[in-house]
């Protein structure tokens, strides 16, 4: 029997791996952390090993170069699965010597168990792969967009496999109601602690529950949950790793994505949100570094958008076309962000796209512009760029939603209540 180590910190997606792999004959240990699991490559010798490089504390592409320097390891095939928000991450896996990386977001129980039989059985002459090939992400220069990125996995599922998909559709759905009550209830009590070295342990618990809703949502096949809680999982690694990055903008921005991903848990949707048509955003920004920042953003959430750096020219392209999001500069010359936006809800076909101020502002006076103008909500410059991905992944997402259902509402600014 063949031996397989998993290196996972959440208990629930960890549990779902080992279920899968053992109805495969596999002997399964699992270790909850990167350290434990480097201590249980010489105690338990494994066969193969499946690594999540999202690990707190220790992460995972370390745990590699520890695997990869022990004479003994050098062959053992390392399955690695990661966050396609952090291709740098990806690039550095293969360096350090995976065999295969996926992201974790897209990932299915056919890949996994395709990956390892390949891994493991590719020189036995009797091995023959019946499943559907592999699906890794790129190694340097291949790395896909995270939310552009599909599995290739298309072939009619197995009564076997449909039944264990219906499994953890209904696992998923029995934990995550209280995981995502816990994270409302966990970012709550964040926004009232003042204590710092409280708040980065607090940062770090959130962090470890987004980032296990990642891993099974994505198994689960709940693509649209997936997607948007492994972006939020990269924004809460960033302000762990640095906390200093924590304000009124990001815990904002935190706290509107959990609703969110709570909201996309109650109404279930199917289908991609992304894929029913391409997105179109609009940066409006007169200066160019500015466009840039945020269009580079975007991109790293693998959205596309226009920029302009003229008002009047905006106003021309949002008479044309509706968009799905709209970020605006607040102090440009001529037309201001404030008025552009009173001007683009005078327009029908964009009177209800979201519309975020991009803005050095951050006082009360300009907070009520902001709302009085029709504006959705702010992001502070400096921003991160994972917090302008999570925040526009978000909007696109909710107002993708509504439309589906036939809700899309005139504008309703959210600022006032932030």
């Amino acid at each position: 029997m063949k031996k397989v180590l998993i290196i996972e910190d959440d208990p629930i997606v960890a549990h779902i791996y080992k279920t899968r792999l053992e109805r495969e004959s596999y002997e399964v240990e699992v270790a909850t952390d990167g350290q434990d699991g480097v201590k249980q490559m010489n105690e338990c010798t494994p066969d193969a090993v499946m690594l999540d490089l999202m690990l707190p504390r220790m992460n995972g592409v370390d745990v590699l170069k520890k695997i990869r320097a022990r004479s003994e390891f050098h062959n053992t095939p390392v399955i690695v699965f990661t966050n396609a928000y952090v291709p740098t991450m990806i690039n550095e896996a293969y360096q350090a010597g995976a065999t295969q990386v996926f992201n974790k977001a897209t990932l299915t129980p056919r890949q996994i168990i395709d990956a390892l039989h390949t891994a493991i059985y590719s020189d036995n002459p009797d091995f023959t792969n019946s499943g559907a090939a592999p699906n890794p992400v790129g190694g340097t220069g291949d790395s896909q967009t995270a939310a552009g990125s599909k599995s290739s996995d298309t072939a009619p599922l197995t009564s076997k496999e449909t039944e264990y998909q219906s499994e953890m559709v209904k696992t998923f759905n029995d934990s995550a109601p209280e995981i995502l009550l816990s994270l409302r209830k966990m970012m709550s009590e964040f926004s009232k602690t003042t204590d710092e070295a409280s708040k980065v342990e607090q940062l770090l618990n959130l962090y470890r529950k987004v980032h296990g809703l990642t891993g099974s949502a994505g198994l689960a096949g709940l693509h649209n949950i997936s997607l948007l809680s492994s972006a939020l999982e990269v924004l809460l690694k960033e302000l762990y790793d640095k906390p200093k990055n924590v304000n009124a903008s990001t815990l904002r921005t935190v706290a509107s994505s959990i609703d969110f991903v709570f909201e996309l848990f109650q109404k279930a949707p199917k289908a991609n949100l992304l894929d029913r048509k391409p997105v179109e955003i609009l940066v409006v920004d007169d200066e160019i570094l500015s466009r840039r920042a945020v269009s580079y953003a975007l991109e790293k959430a693998g959205l596309k958008a226009s920029s302009v750096e003229d008002p009047q020219a905006a106003l021309n392209l949002v008479a044309e076309k509706q968009f799905d999001l709209i970020f605006l500069d607040v102090q440009m010359p001529g037309i201001d962000g404030f008025e552009l936006c009173t001007k683009i809800r005078a327009i029908p076909l964009n009177k209800a796209t979201p519309v975020i101020f991009v803005t050095n502002l951050n006082d009360l006076k300009s907070r009520a512009r902001s709302s009085l103008s029709g504006g959705n909500d702010f992001i502070a410059k400096p921003f991160m760029f994972i917090e302008l991905s999570v925040k526009a992944l978000t909007y696109v997402m909710r107002n993708r939603l509504a439309a589906a259902a036939g809700l899309v509402e005139p504008n309703r600014p959210t600022l006032a209540a932030a």
